[in-house]
């Protein structure tokens, strides 16, 4: 029988699998999602969906649903008591005072457009995600024009 060689994740997959670990941490049973922002092969910041700091999580006291009517009419329940991965990712780097410029941002889903403008203000030059948000076609272009 003949022995498969290994093949070694691209740095692209070796941060996305990072970033869906991360991912585990996340405090909202409807968003559990990852991010990770690194720069030169090197992983900067992390982030995942949970709520502000000592604020109430979603998995112990349940969600708090905002109705969200999207662009094609259709209408979901969007929980809005936790901050976004990419956001978290963003604060924590704000945190400890690590400049983003030129990074790029690993994470599950196309960002929301108001992630998408921190991203951009905040110098992200690349975002790799996973799938595609069904809200995030402004977000798409948004990228294109920055």
């Amino acid at each position: 029988m003949e022995e498969q060689k290994y093949i070694r994740p691209t740095w692209d997959e070796y941060f996305m699998e990072v970033a869906n670990t991360i991912a585990k941490r996340a405090t909202c049973d409807r968003g559990r999602s990852g991010c990770v922002i690194a720069r030169n092969k090197q992983i900067l910041v992390t982030g995942y969906v949970g709520s502000p700091r000592g604020l109430p999580h979603c998995d112990d006291v349940g969600h708090l649903f905002k109705q969200v009517v999207h662009d094609d009419g259709k209408v979901t329940n969007h929980c809005v008591r936790t901050v976004h991965a990419e956001q978290n990712a963003i604060c924590q780097a704000a945190r400890l005072g690590i400049a983003l410029e030129g990074a790029t941002l690993y994470c599950r889903m196309t960002p929301c457009r108001t992630c998408a403008m921190l991203i951009i203000n905040c110098g992200i030059e690349r975002v790799v995600c996973e799938k595609k948000y069904h809200a995030g076609k402004e977000s798409e272009e948004m990228f294109r024009e920055a």
